[in-house]
C-alpha cells in the first residue's frame, strides 16, 4: 500500500452540501481533511466538453490536480433515458440550453417522453467519479441507479431530475425519498462507496490519522 502524504484532498465542486458530505465521510473513514473549490478562488473554470461522464470527470480532476499539486476528486453525473438513446446524458444540466433551470430541463424532458411507452421511459441516473493523485494513474468509479421517468413531477426533497425519476423498488421518486435513504441507494452514493473502497485498497492513512 502507498502511504498517503497529503494534508487534504480537494473535491472539485462548489456545492457546499456535497463538500460537507465528503468532509464527514472522509474524516470518519480516513481522518482526512476535505476542501472544496471555494478554498481555491483563483482556479480557472474547467470546461466539461467531453462526450462521456468519464471523460468530463477525468479532465476536471487531472486539470485541477496539475495546478494545485494535490489529490483531486471530480464527478460528472446525469440521467440517461432509454427511448432517447441515452439522452440527456452528459448534457443533463443544460438539456434545455446553457444556464437552463431545473424547471426548464424537466419541462423539456416531460415533453420528450410524453408519448413514450413505459419501456421507452426506462432510465438511469449515472455518477462517475475520478480520483487524480499527482504522479499516479487516475482512478475511475461509476455508480448507477435504475428507474423510470414519469410524466408528472412528484416530491420536493431533491433537485435536477429527481421529481421525474421514479424508482419502482422504492415506490417513490428520487425527490420523495428521505436524504438518508437517498445516501444509501443513489447513483452518487454507489459511486462514493466504490471510491472509498479504492482509497482503502490503495493507500495507508495511518500517518494522517496519527497527526489528528
Amino acid at each position: 500500500m502507498i502511504e498517503w502524504p497529503y494534508p487534504y484532498i480537494l473535491v472539485a465542486s462548489g456545492n457546499q452540501n456535497k463538500i460537507k458530505q465528503f468532509q464527514d465521510l472522509f474524516a470518519h473513514e480516513f481522518g482526512l481533511t476535505v476542501k472544496g473549490l471555494k478554498a481555491f478562488p483563483h482556479l480557472p473554470e474547467i470546461v466539461e466538453d467531453r462526450d462521456t461522464f468519464e471523460g468530463n470527470a477525468i479532465k476536471k480532476a487531472e486539470s485541477i490536480a496539475k495546478i494545485v499539486a494535490k489529490p483531486v476528486i471530480s464527478d460528472d453525473s446525469g440521467i440517461m433515458v432509454s427511448g432517447l438513446d441515452g439522452a440527456p446524458g452528459v448534457y443533463s444540466a443544460r438539456y434545455a440550453g446553457e444556464n437552463a433551470t431545473d424547471a426548464q430541463n424537466n419541462h423539456k424532458l416531460m415533453e420528450a417522453i410524453k408519448h413514450f411507452s413505459e419501456e421507452q421511459r426506462k432510465a438511469k441516473f449515472v455518477c462517475v467519479m475520478a480520483l487524480a493523485v499527482p504522479g499516479q494513474e487516475t482512478q475511475i468509479v461509476r455508480g448507477e441507479c435504475e428507474g423510470v421517468v414519469i410524466p408528472t413531477p412528484r416530491g420536493n426533497n431533491g433537485f435536477g431530475y429527481d421529481p421525474l425519476f421514479y424508482i419502482p423498488a422504492e415506490r417513490k421518486t428520487m425527490a420523495e425519498l428521505s436524504a438518508e435513504r437517498k445516501y444509501q441507494i443513489s447513483h452518487r452514493a454507489k459511486a462514493t462507496g466504490k471510491l472509498i473502497q479504492v482509497l482503502q485498497d490503495t493507500y495507508d492513512f495511518e500517518q494522517v490519522q496519527l497527526k489528528r
